[in-house]
């Protein structure tokens, strides 16, 4: 994706089924739990570089002594540097004789993250600020450990304004900052409620003392406490989350927006949100590890049974987020892998018509490296085009007695994809520079080229994943891609025009911001329609007075007037630099939503597409966020409003 944008977030949980006596002797180490949860988020950090947090409860911990801990950091690299300080704490207290490690009790009592449950998160912020403070886990601690909870989670909620006004009428005073406290507490109150009343249960029934917290243990249902607290969401959603009592529980959304993988054996239950880091640290082949079905909440008890349950009714067609595919998610995955191959190829047809078939005379690249797997998926389909035409050309000739040397020479060597890594991402921006025209000097040399590979009269082609808000080409790849003077550039982006705003964990909500809708609205006032701008924003007010159940997409109303072929040479026009001498032609081709259909197959999610919502909260958000636009607001339009 040559527009950087925050996205998604990255969870891991370990839950150790065997006393870590077990892991000194077996594994040579009672960190065993612990190096596994690093290298799974270390696995995962494509998902998150804002903060990191990390969260252990140890189980049979003495009455008095802590059992729950938690370390959080919104630092530079702070992944490494939270790890790096957690091991050196380790080290230096064996090297000063308080901890033997191979004394599994003496490590569990002394190191903090020394414990049978682990759970880990991995931040790119979408709400809230980003200080270390909204770095998850979220902690809700009590001297019960069957009410002491902590959770982390992958997730955006539509409706928090909403959640936060739940708990205000229920008379609890929630913190108006991130739909992950509205989460921690709704989760909470219903634990709490389950937990009084098996207390009442356990003590009419005899039980005393610690007795009682151990059985209520036994007792949780937490399906039952999900079912509950789950209710009110609205969202695409993963979320872990550990009780004090041994409890621990990951959930996926009933649309199955958000990603989530488990794996099980005789000594660990680990989950992430990629399926490939579960492969490569515990070694395992793909079908070993299951994906969490949507609408489900796998429950590990304090007794390590591992109990996959239904929590809400699953959609009949869930909607994963296509973006997991496109850009989000590690392309080591063999289905993400074949799916991008497939995307790249989705492109061919498009890209031959803007050649007229030149291949001969054209380049073909990627930007930035996260494209090169769909750039493969092009250049194979373009070798397969060109397969077919030299086959049907040698059988036509044959027939008509016309084939020789020369012929089958000229048909061989001639009008072959030619691939060549023109574009290099050079340095890591650092916007240091505070004036505007500063900083857009320095964004100009983020990228450097190939010298004297693009030839006098070549076509340049080059792939990318997905142009959002076209800032990228405008300041910087474009401008430096017009030093290997082609003819003309041609942008093909292996995801469709975004043109509405995702709600669900990415951080793309603003519609000013999407190189499409500003295409869209500059055609509009070229072609005289500028008063739909306003129809549009009584519209969406009106819409915005109904039940958010009723609501329907209003914005679709902006792109209605044009193909999306119009969009697509306006958005050539907007990305292409003023101050460049070079005279040659920029176009941009985006994927059809149909060919990005048939290239991840299944049902997946394509809102930002489309306009068409898995859930009622994306309707409300779609028409808020035009009246934000039209109003001159700044600002998420999920966000929390009091």
């Amino acid at each position: 994706m040559s527009d950087p944008i925050q996205h998604e977030c990255g969870i891991a949980m370990v839950r150790l089924k065997r006393p870590l006596s077990w892991y000194v002797e077996r594994r040579g180490s009672a960190l065993w739990g612990f190096q596994k949860l690093f290298l799974l988020m270390e696995k995962q950090h494509n998902r998150g570089q804002d903060g990191v947090g990390l969260g252990c409860c140890k189980l049979d911990m003495p009455l008095g002594k802590p059992y729950v801990f938690r370390v959080r950091s919104a630092k530079n690299d702070s992944l490494a540097a939270v790890f790096r300080s957690q091991q050196k704490d380790f080290d230096k207290m064996v090297r000063r004789g308080r901890i033997n490690p191979k004394d599994p009790d003496q490590v569990k009592e002394k190191f903090d993250f020394a414990g049978e449950l682990l759970l880990g998160h991995l931040r790119y912020g979408t709400s809230g600020d980003f200080g270390t403070g909204a770095c998850h886990p979220y902690l809700r601690r009590s001297n019960w450990p069957t009410k002491t909870l902590m959770v982390a989670g992958n997730f955006n909620m539509t409706n928090t304004a909403e959640l936060n006004r739940h708990l205000i009428e229920r008379g609890q005073h929630p913190v108006f900052e991130t739909d992950t406290q509205t989460v921690l507490e709704e989760i909470g109150f219903h634990l709490d409620q389950a937990h009084d009343f098996l207390y009442h249960e356990t003590r009419e029934e005899g039980f005393e003392g610690q007795e009682i917290p151990a059985e209520i243990g036994r007792r949780m249902d937490i399906a039952r406490v999900i079912r509950k607290a789950s209710s009110v969401w609205d969202g695409g959603f993963t979320i872990g989350g550990i009780i004090g009592s041994g409890d621990a529980f990951v959930l996926r959304d009933p649309m199955g927006i958000r990603p989530a993988y488990y794996f099980e054996d005789d000594e660990v239950v680990a989950v992430a949100s990629e399926r490939v880091p579960l492969m490569t640290v515990f070694d395992l082949e793909r079908d070993q590890v299951n994906e969490l079905p949507a609408g489900h909440v796998l429950v590990i008890k304090r007794d390590t049974e591992v109990v996959l349950q239904r929590y809400s009714e699953p959609a009949v067609e869930p909607r994963p987020c296509s973006f997991e595919k496109i850009y989000f998610s590690r392309g080591n995955d063999p289905e993400i892998y074949q799916q991008r191959k497939a995307l790249g190829a989705g492109l061919a047809g498009q890209i031959l018509e803007a050649i007229d078939d030149d291949v001969e005379h054209t380049v073909f690249s990627f930007v930035p490296n996260t494209a090169e797997i769909a750039y493969h998926g092009v250049m194979d389909a373009l070798r397969l085009h060109r397969r077919r035409q030299v086959r049907d050309r040698i059988r036509q000739a044959m027939t008509d007695g016309e084939l020789n040397e020369e012929l089958i020479d000229d048909l061989i060597m001639r009008n072959w994809p030619r691939g060549e890594k023109i574009a290099h991402k050079d340095i890591k921006l650092r916007t240091f520079i505070s004036q505007e025209e500063g900083r857009d000097q320095l964004v100009s040399h983020v990228y450097d080229i190939t010298y004297d590979v693009v030839k006098p009269g070549d076509a340049l082609v080059v792939i990318d994943d997905s142009i959002v808000r076209g800032t990228t080409l405008r300041k910087s790849i474009l401008k430096i891609l017009t030093r290997t003077n082609p003819r003309e550039i041609i942008f093909a982006s292996t995801a469709p025009q975004i043109r509405y705003p995702d709600c669900y964990g990415i951080d793309m909500s603003q519609l000013n911001r999407f190189i499409a809708f500003q295409a869209a609205v500059d055609l509009l006032k070229v072609r005289g329609l500028g008063a739909l701008l306003r129809d549009v924003h009584q519209r969406c007010l009106e819409e915005l007075k109904k039940p958010r159940a009723e609501m329907v997409n209003c914005v679709k109303a902006i792109y209605e007037p044009f193909t999306p072929e119009e969009i697509s040479e306006r958005i050539a026009e907007l990305v292409r630099p003023a101050d460049v001498q070079w005279k040659g032609r920029v176009r941009v081709l985006y994927q059809t939503v149909d060919n990005l259909h048939q290239a991840l197959g299944g049902h997946h999610g394509d809102w930002y597409f489309s306009g068409d919502y898995p859930t009622p909260g994306g309707y409300e958000v779609v028409n808020r966020a035009f009246v934000n636009y039209f109003e001159q607001r700044e600002g998420r339009p999920y966000d929390t409003l009091f």
